[in-house]
């Protein structure tokens, strides 16, 4: 039978779906890109005299290979519990409270967190709390994470939902921000070390 003028003929082995190989340089870059916007917010807490932890809340793109481009921020915070005198003042709290006004709803159902250092348990809480389905942090915390390091909240068995977690996204950079910030505060007292 001939193919009909309208019908493309088919040549050689059908179009392949981009491999896991292909998909993780793709995904990878993503995640460093706005890792690199959350560096900036934590360069913004230090320079205000904060510990150093910076988020980026995004709309998830439907397509895994979305250019950073393709990525909706819905919001971007940085510490600033000595600013506001408010010990709930972390960065991915304000981010969370700015994201779900963005969306006008408290499900952040479609988004993707990235935070420089592993949330603390009551962050950990909020993200399950509003249901991010993606949580991407640069360095653990090894005396306070909340998310897989100490407590493991973002893993809990008994809670209802479990964001998936990718860590070590630019976890030199955000390493080096915190150790610098607590070496000129403490004297040597560093996350990490």
């Amino acid at each position: 039978m001939k193919p009909s003028p309208r019908q493309p003929r088919r040549t050689g082995a059908p179009a392949k779906k981009p491999t896991r190989a292909a998909v993780a340089p793709a995904v990878s870059a993503f995640h460093e890109n706005f890792m690199r916007l959350a560096l900036r917010e934590a360069a913004r807490a230090a320079e205000a005299g904060e510990v150093p932890a910076g988020c980026v809340i995004v709309a998830r793109p439907a397509d895994p290979l979305a250019p950073p481009a393709a990525a909706h921020i819905l919001a971007r915070a940085h510490n600033q519990t000595e600013l506001l005198k408010d010990p709930t003042a972390h960065a991915e709290m304000i981010a969370i409270t700015q994201a779900a006004a963005a969306v006008r709803d408290w499900r952040l159902t479609d988004a993707i967190l990235y935070v420089t250092k592993e949330p603390c348990p009551m962050c950990a809480g909020a993200i399950v709390l509003a249901r991010i389905p993606l949580v991407v942090f640069g360095v653990p915390d090894p005396k306070r994470g909340g998310a897989v390091s100490v407590f493991n909240i973002l893993a809990h068995p008994n809670l209802n939902h479990r964001p998936a977690i990718v860590s070590g996204v630019l976890e030199a950079e955000c390493r080096e921000i915190l150790q610098v910030f607590f070496r000129e505060r403490r004297g040597g007292n560093v996350i990490g070390q």
